[in-house]
């Protein structure tokens, strides 16, 4: 049986090693899907954007009728005190999360006074650059009007593992993802880059995607740095049609794309900047 990497996880006042049990067959998210949360990493002793990473949780229970019960700087806190428990070479991934408890009268919806968080911190190696491969997956990216696609909520992410399955069966990677009009989004786990003649840009903020910390703390870092960065509508024909393509996520960061469909693509100048701008930002962080 797969044993989960070294594990503690916060709830209730107290720290819990390994992988307690948390929910019970009636607990609202268990089968209505009532979850949020957020991914930030440690490594190398940093763990940058931290502070953007629990607010976000906090805005996303809010927005999926849960409470935020903690404050920001709470969860800071906790987040520094977990992390002593681990070997301080040892990457991190760390995940502070919400979920509903019990029904509120609405039946479906969770009950807000009865809000439950943790926060869970394992172990999990940063990936380095390496082949990466996309195809175009048949699957779409829902929009606002379908689902909370301004959550980062547990609820959408069946799709973005048939996404995976799908791109996995077909030997790629990851894949390409579409909005509801056709339009490029995202891969089915981090935001979408290319790069033309040395300007880069990224699909523009559309509600089918969540705008991902490292996406923003990327283009801020290219600008400062006087790379051109243009979000905008992007089209399949402008990725293949692009110099170089890479990707921006929590997990690894900032990633090259060497292949997508058939078509090869070799890391280049505007990906390599953006990843040394990203580390030196983080370790600017320690």
């Amino acid at each position: 049986m797969p044993q989960h990497s070294k594990t503690w996880t916060f709830f209730q006042g107290a720290w819990h090693e390994g992988n307690p049990g948390l929910m019970g067959p009636r607990t609202h998210a268990f089968w209505l899907g009532s979850s949020v949360f957020d991914g930030a990493r440690l490594f190398e002793g940093v763990i940058p954007d931290m502070d953007l990473h629990a607010a976000r949780v906090n805005t996303s229970a809010v927005r999926l009728g849960l409470t935020a019960t903690q404050s920001v700087d709470t969860i800071v806190g906790l987040t520094r005190e977990g992390a002593k428990k681990f070997d301080p070479s040892v990457a991190l991934y760390i995940r502070p999360m919400y979920w509903g408890e019990h029904d509120s009268a609405l039946s479906m919806s969770p009950d807000p006074e009865e809000t439950r968080f943790c926060l869970c911190l394992y172990e999990a190696p940063m990936p380095e650059p390496g082949s990466a491969s996309l195809c175009l997956s048949p699957f779409r990216r829902p929009s606002l009007e379908t689902m909370p696609t301004d959550v980062k909520t547990g609820a959408l992410y069946p799709n973005n593992a048939r996404i995976l399955r799908d791109a996995a069966s077909r030997g790629f990677s990851n894949a390409l993802v579409l909005d509801m009009l056709g339009n490029v989004a995202e891969t089915a786990s981090s935001n979408l880059w290319i790069a033309k003649d040395g300007v880069a840009f990224t699909p523009v903020l559309n509600g089918t995607f969540l705008n991902g910390i490292t996406r923003q703390r990327t283009i801020a870092n290219l600008k400062a740095a006087g790379v051109t960065v243009i979000e905008k509508v992007l089209t399949v024909a402008d990725v293949f049609e692009a110099d170089e393509v890479f990707t921006t996520g929590n997990f690894a960061k900032v990633m090259p794309i060497t292949k997508i469909a058939d078509k090869a693509f070799q890391p280049g100048p505007v990906y390599r900047r953006a990843r040394q701008l990203y580390l030196e930002y983080a370790k600017s962080t320690g």
